[in-house]
């Protein structure tokens, strides 16, 4: 029981490094394509363009394009990213450079007027002051 546990969770690397390796092997993938390797009738998967490295056991390997989620595409369900908001300072998915797709974004300054100041009075009410706050916001186009 637990000492066969606690050794198997041990001999796993961190969660974070398996996303590492993931991501590698993900970013290293070979497009592939299917060819009957003799008469008998079995298939094989070779690169689909001799311009792309063989690949090993080990490699991940895919057959068909990822969809373009830049633009909608009612058939799978995806939205596309025009109009979506997006943070001009991250070079993560949520920046406006990938967000975009390069098609660019506007940034839109908008003044909000929000509750502030909160203040709670015993028993049983809040009473707040109003705050204008200036609001950047980035849209993809």
């Amino acid at each position: 029981g637990s000492c066969e546990v606690k050794t198997c969770w041990r001999s796993l690397p961190a969660f974070k490094q398996v996303g590492q390796i993931l991501k590698q092997s993900f970013d290293g993938a070979t497009e592939v394509k299917s060819k009957k390797k003799s008469q008998v009738g079995r298939m094989q998967l070779i690169p689909s363009s001799r311009k792309l490295k063989p690949f090993e056991v080990d490699d991940l390997v895919y057959l068909k394009d990822s969809p373009d989620f830049c633009e909608k595409n009612s058939t799978l369900g995806s939205l596309g990213t025009h109009g979506r908001e997006c943070n001009k300072t991250s070079k993560n998915i949520d920046g406006c450079d990938l967000m975009c797709c390069g098609r660019g974004y506007r940034t839109i300054i908008e003044h909000v007027t929000d509750r502030c100041n909160c203040k709670f009075y015993w028993c049983c009410f809040v009473k707040c002051e109003e705050c204008i706050k200036r609001v950047v916001r980035n849209i993809c186009l």
